[in-house]
């Protein structure tokens, strides 16, 4: 995996260069918007995310569009955000936006081993709840998808701090 450091974001100031500002930005993230192509159009998709090490995880239930879209093409694009707030200001013109936000790129593979599928599952209910110790019934676990997303690049903004 690597970063992107300065290329193509225009304002090179607001770029993130410290590795571990984007780590705390894709760990307080909640949403991860995947982006795909369908055919020739994009296509995005919010879903529930975790990243571990050089990886990001999601999942899915078998059969919906982003799983037969990703047959078909495994590039893919990823942005997250976090610390978002609305600046006001006195004029129009002057109201802005604070946040962190991470984009990067990958390519998507389906999970299909078991243990593995049970190991991301219990990092994204770590992620959200807080805790471990959860148990998945054999069925719920045959009948998710885990899509694991291999960080190729990936570079961090920020506006605000």
């Amino acid at each position: 995996m690597s970063s992107e450091s300065g290329a193509g974001m225009c304002r090179s100031e607001k770029e993130i260069q410290d590795d571990s500002l984007i780590d705390a930005v894709l760990a307080e993230a909640l949403v991860c918007r995947l982006g795909l192509v369908d055919g020739g159009n994009p296509y995005v998709v919010p879903m529930c995310f975790v990243r571990v090490g050089d990886a990001i995880y999601l999942h899915a239930a078998r059969e919906e569009r982003k799983i037969d879209i990703l047959k078909q093409n495994d590039a893919v694009c990823f942005e997250v955000e976090a610390d978002v707030a609305l600046v006001p200001a006195d004029a129009a013109c002057g109201w802005g936006m604070r946040y962190r936000s991470v984009i990067g790129f990958g390519r998507a593979a389906s999970v299909d081993d078991p243990q593995k599928k049970v190991a991301a599952l219990d990092r994204l209910m770590e992620k959200y709840s807080g805790r471990g110790g959860w148990t998945y019934p054999d069925k719920t676990v045959r009948q998710t998808t885990i899509i694991r997303i291999g960080i190729e690049r990936m570079t961090g903004k920020q506006s605000g701090f």
